[in-house]
């Protein structure tokens, strides 16, 4: 296999998904693609991630507004990076267009999003612990099973693949834990657009059903998906497997809007 490997690599060279430039390995990008994404890196929000101006010292465990009010939307979140012109130039064809070029990229960067995880996995603090100010801590604890945000059977007939599910793959190879595709299915309802974080959490709203709560019950569940723009499929998702008996609900994302604070 190793053999083939170069011997494909030799007749077509690895080259960068963004621009077609020469790379040492398919799936990375080049040096001048990678400084254009705008990664997201400390500090952020140790509960849901949320990037924070780069020249504030919040401290070891800085919390942002929504997760210091205990109304975040899972109990954990990462992205790897912000929603912009530049990921959206990835995300968009990856995820309307059948550009598969992109998915090593996107789940390589969604994987070293997740780096807390396999530091923390089994070390952390309860789900229910509170810093000094009362406001919940970002809890750490072991992956047991991974479950993309599935799609509507309409909407997966149409475009021929989910791409939640694409992601995660990889993803719940390098956990090592396995991936859940049958527990929790999705009824169609057209597309959120441009609604508000208010209609869309009203849009989504009893989308999701568990059809196996058993898969669920005392389970620490990752969720993942491509983007994050307000939150509400995550929110919604979190409550029915809360719901079905979910110990945690974590979540991953390729890019998340973030506006100011």
């Amino acid at each position: 296999m190793k053999l083939l490997s170069y011997l494909l690599d030799f007749i077509y060279p690895p080259a960068c998904p963004c621009c077609a430039g020469r790379v040492l390995e398919n799936g990375y990008l080049c040096a001048e693609c990678f400084s254009k994404f705008n990664w997201i890196s400390d500090p952020k929000c140790a509960c849901c991630g949320y990037p924070f101006p780069a020249d504030l010292d919040l401290g070891p465990t800085p919390l942002c507004p929504i997760c210091a009010n205990g109304k975040n939307v899972v109990d954990w979140c990462r992205a790897a990076c912000v929603y912009d012109d530049m990921s959206r130039s990835v995300m968009l064809p990856f995820k309307h267009a059948s550009a598969f070029k992109y998915k090593d990229l996107m789940s390589r960067a969604m994987i070293n999003s997740l780096r807390e995880l396999n530091v923390g996995a089994g070390l952390a603090r309860p789900i229910n612990d509170r810093n000094e100010k009362g406001a919940p801590t970002a809890p750490l604890q072991s992956v047991d099973i991974v479950i993309p945000v599935p799609l509507a059977f309409w909407r997966l007939f149409k475009r021929g693949y989910n791409q939640a599910t694409l992601l995660a793959r990889p993803i719940a190879k390098h956990l090592n834990v396995p991936m859940d595709l049958h527990s929790v299915k999705r009824k169609y309802k057209p597309d959120m657009g441009h609604k508000n974080a208010r209609q869309r959490r009203e849009n989504i709203r009893g989308v999701f059903n568990v059809r196996h709560p058993e898969n669920i019950r005392g389970k620490v569940i990752l969720l993942v998906d491509d983007v994050m723009t307000t939150g509400a499929t995550f929110y919604e998702m979190r409550r029915i497997l809360k719901k079905a008996g979910a110990k945690a609900v974590y979540g991953v994302v390729f890019c998340r809007v973030a506006k100011a604070i």
